[in-house]
């Protein structure tokens, strides 16, 4: 009786798990329905196979300014690289400041340019000669604190979050800034008003929008719907959240496929963790929805190390999965070069750009992307059919495929030499090896060697 029981409240328990997960993910279909049939703007044109460029100016040449980094303009067209995103150009508080340079991240002026980066005018400069060479650049926005040196709070202190003291507050442990409280409207207008100043200052073509998720969802869909009256923009939440999508952002930070891979480099998941992943990000967040995957970006490489210290001979072989996967891949400064050190991030540090060995390596993939339309973002591109192996747990294989072009990408997620056999038959036809331009035939069953961490890409003729 006992045991008859225990399988019985098993069973019971069994099927309410079941319910209980058809209702959610019912749910989420229906909330994933709404978003996109209810979604307030069009990505640009420009956007839909587009890579994006993180520009660490401080750090990217010994002036640290704009004037300096225009210099690097060609080379990067010549990549293929299409939007530039800046990070935080404004002048940064002095008071609480840490290190000697300060954070980036801590605004003393939302309508003024740092002086150590130059001036309106370099700035003006800047993006006109980005956009004469085909490419578009965004702002980093610190919406959700200031400087405790802004004047923001002394002339308005409403503003700004309280403890039970009146006294004001930072966000975590950001001591070097003060929160803001977005519950006040006069607040959200300012906002709105100073991201429309750039936009008609520097003709800035939008947004990467820091900690997003810290500032409620109606300002930003407010804000998306006033700056695109002035011209269409793109904008790039720091978050990850599905909401966002709906009337305010183009593209959202991957985080958990980002740790995803750092874990598969350290052997602590598998190739059926990336699977589960992008089944669930599909669940999740509308088709029209651009994520950004990275190896690097500026807190990964200051605070949680170089791509090289965390991913080690992986690395190459995420750079090259970020550029197949269905989403936008991003290249922070000096990955071209190779960059193997953590960038200081309140101090001066330049980057090396002695040897960009890596150069070649990144243009070839984006013009694979760009070239293969079943890369391309969002919808523009095709959605991932992960390809089964005899070996599922160490090796990620998939299919991608848009219109008449079709992309099969394999990728040896471990440390030793894998021999596979491919299952079923998605993958079949002729194709040309991406980088080697050699043909290959893949019929049912068809075996095929890779290196330890290997990988291929091979395009459908």
């Amino acid at each position: 009786m006992k045991v008859t029981k225990i399988i019985n409240d098993r069973n019971i328990k069994n099927i309410f798990f079941f319910s209980l997960m058809v209702f959610l993910l019912s749910c989420q279909n229906i909330e994933k329905k709404n978003m996109e049939k209810t979604d307030g703007f069009t990505h640009v044109d420009w956007s839909k196979n587009a890579i994006i460029y993180e520009v660490n100016v401080r750090q990217y040449t010994s002036e640290g300014t704009f004037a300096a980094f225009e210099k690097h303009l060609p080379r990067l067209s010549k990549m293929g690289v299409d939007i530039l995103w800046l990070m935080p150009i404004y002048p940064v508080g002095e008071k609480n400041r840490k290190g000697s340079l300060g954070s980036y991240y801590s605004v003393k002026d939302y309508k003024a340019v740092n002086p150590e980066y130059g001036n309106m005018d370099d700035l003006k400069r800047l993006v006109s000669e980005a956009h004469k060479l085909g490419m578009h650049v965004i702002l980093d926005w610190v919406a959700n604190h200031t400087s405790w040196d802004n004047k923001m709070i002394e002339e308005h202190p409403e503003w700004y979050t309280k403890d039970s003291l009146g006294n004001f507050v930072s966000p975590f442990d950001w001591s070097d800034v003060a929160d803001l409280n977005y519950d006040n409207k006069a607040l959200q207008d300012y906002m709105i008003g100073a991201l429309k100043f750039w936009i008609e200052k520097a003709d800035i073509d939008g947004y990467r929008c820091d900690v997003a998720g810290l500032v409620p969802v109606e300002f930003w869909d407010k804000a998306r719907a006033e700056l695109d009256k002035i011209k269409p923009v793109f904008m790039l939440a720091e978050a990850e959240e599905a909401k966002h999508h709906k009337n305010a952002f183009d593209m959202s930070y991957a985080w958990d496929f980002h740790h995803i891979m750092n874990d598969i480099a350290k052997g602590k998941k598998n190739a059926n963790d990336a699977e589960d992943y992008f089944i669930k990000n599909d669940s999740l967040f509308p088709d029209g929805a651009y994520r950004m995957y990275f190896t690097s970006n500026h807190d990964e490489n200051s605070w949680n190390g170089t791509e090289y210290e965390r991913m080690g001979d992986a690395a190459e072989t995420f750079a090259v999965l970020s550029f197949m996967i269905p989403g936008m891949p991003l290249i922070y400064s000096g990955q071209e070069a190779a960059l193997n050190k953590r960038l200081a991030f309140f101090d001066k540090d330049t980057i090396c750009w002695d040897n960009i060995k890596l150069e070649e390596f990144y243009t070839n993939l984006i013009k694979i992307k760009k070239k293969n339309k079943a890369l391309w973002n969002g919808t523009y591109g095709g959605k991932l059919i992960r390809i089964n192996t005899s070996d599922d747990k160490n090796i990620f294989a998939f299919i991608r495929e848009k219109d008449d072009n079709k992309v099969f990408a394999i990728f040896n997620f471990s440390d030793k030499k894998q021999n596979i056999i491919f299952k079923g038959d998605k993958f079949t036809g002729e194709y040309t090896n991406a980088f080697s331009g050699e043909e290959v035939k893949f019929s049912p069953k068809k075996e095929l060697e890779l290196e330890p961490w290997g990988y291929f890409v091979f395009v459908r003729k």
